[in-house]
């Protein structure tokens, strides 16, 4: 079954110039093309994005990258380069969105910064993502998700109290930046349409990221309370967690209001433990909270899983399996709404993402297809077909280093590491 109607998407007719690299960027870029955008992304001659080079690779072609740079078309230019600045300054009138994540003050260096983007497409606009923002103490630090997810309490509040502070084993905070920056964008896109101006988005990643816990700031801020690590408990509230089944699988459970709590309780042992001074209300689970993670546990270790999961929804309760990442594409509710999307793809055979999400009922969302495995690979017909450019020029542009593409002789190029 679809995920979606397909269709042209919300966002059809906007065009999208992705210069960012490695994932936040470019996951934003991404989401973009899943609405519909018309996303062509720069990378630079030789290596391209690092995200080429992320993660794992198959036949020596990185699999993420894949995925990020799906519905994306790939020009290679080197804006260290003066001629491919003239060339993106003659181009840039045609985008609605520019996506950069370089350094704060690397554009400014190339004569790129706002101010000249802005007079050349008054109409544009810029999304600037970087870790910690264009100012402040730490704007000229290298940065990733991982510092974020770091410096805004993410770690210090996952895992386990006797243990070292946890670190997300995904890039948590570079997607959520991505997903949170493409609301940005759409926001200021938005705006554009009702006052006829450009604008400039100073996006942080940390900031994004530090929404997460904004409950636990402002409870701290207002009591001076510090929560503790404790797994998959919390100390909002119980029950909470991940219970383990008899074959071995795990269901997860959260008893969030008193009704679903109580129902938790009536399932595990009936109208006395319901009743159970302990577990009363919020308060008395959460200090008893061990406690009653040993009842539901005991009641799940007895059970398979499904038989779990089945007692629990047969009395209203919240469960459900948690899945792991060989088992999460045979869920049922995954399958039944097509959410992971297995493409066929010229130089895999086959590749499978996340599918386009939401849903939108009237506008639908295109067609996906795989990133493009060669650094630019839609050099010469992009800009050929765009700017107008003949043979002779792209070869000379390409002779200059300012470009690139597979069929046309050029320099290679070593990595660049301006944006890290």
């Amino acid at each position: 079954m679809e995920a979606a109607k397909t269709g042209a998407g919300p966002l059809a007719g906007v065009r999208v110039l992705d210069c960012s690299t490695m994932i936040a960027g470019p996951t934003t870029a991404a989401t973009l093309a899943d609405f519909g955008a018309d996303v062509i992304k720069i990378e630079r001659p030789g290596p391209g994005d690092h995200s080429r080079r992320y993660g794992a690779a198959r036949n020596g072609i990185g699999l993420y990258a894949k995925a990020l740079g799906r519905n994306k078309r790939s020009v290679a230019l080197d804006l260290h380069h003066a001629d491919a600045q003239a060339l993106l300054l003659r181009w840039l009138p045609s985008f609605d969105i520019f996506i950069e994540n370089f350094r704060p003050g690397t554009l400014e260096r190339w004569q790129l910064g706002p101010d000249r983007l802005l007079a050349v497409a008054p109409l544009l606009i810029v999304l600037r993502m970087t870790a910690f923002g264009q100012d402040g103490p730490y704007r000229d630090r290298a940065g990733f998700g991982t510092l974020a997810e770091a410096m805004t309490g993410i770690a210090a509040v996952s895992g386990y109290d006797d243990r070292p502070p946890l670190l997300p084993a995904f890039p948590l905070a570079d997607v959520m930046a991505g997903q949170s920056a493409a609301a940005a964008v759409c926001a200021a896109y938005a705006d554009r349409l009702r006052r006829g101006a450009g604008e400039v988005i100073d996006f942080a990643i940390y900031e994004a990221v530090m929404k997460l816990v904004e409950s636990q700031i402002t409870e701290y801020a207002a009591n001076g309370t510090l929560h503790k690590r404790l797994g998959s408990r919390l100390e909002d509230t119980a029950p909470r967690g991940a219970y383990r089944c008899a074959e071995g699988g795990y269901v997860a459970l959260s008893g969030s209001t008193q009704e679903v709590a109580e129902r938790v309780l009536r399932t595990v042992g009936g109208a006395e433990l319901a009743a159970d001074p302990r577990f009363r209300t919020n308060a008395d689970r959460v200090a008893n909270g061990a406690a009653l993670d040993d009842l539901i546990g005991a009641f799940c270790a007895s059970r398979t899983r499904d038989a779990a999961i089945d007692a629990f929804t047969r009395a209203g309760c919240a469960v459900g399996p948690l899945e792991s990442i060989d088992s999460v594409a045979r869920n049922p509710q995954v399958i039944a709404r097509g959410s992971l999307a297995t493409l066929p793809d010229d130089d895999l055979g086959t590749v499978t993402i996340c599918n386009a999400f939401p849903r939108f009922a009237r506008a639908g969302s295109p067609a996906l297809q795989t990133g493009r495995s060669v650094v630019g690979a839609d050099t010469a017909a992009v800009l050929a077909a765009e700017l107008g450019l003949d043979d002779a020029e792209l070869r000379a542009l390409a002779a200059s280093g300012a470009i690139a593409d597979i069929s046309l002789p050029g320099p290679q190029r070593v990595e660049d590491v301006s944006t890290v």
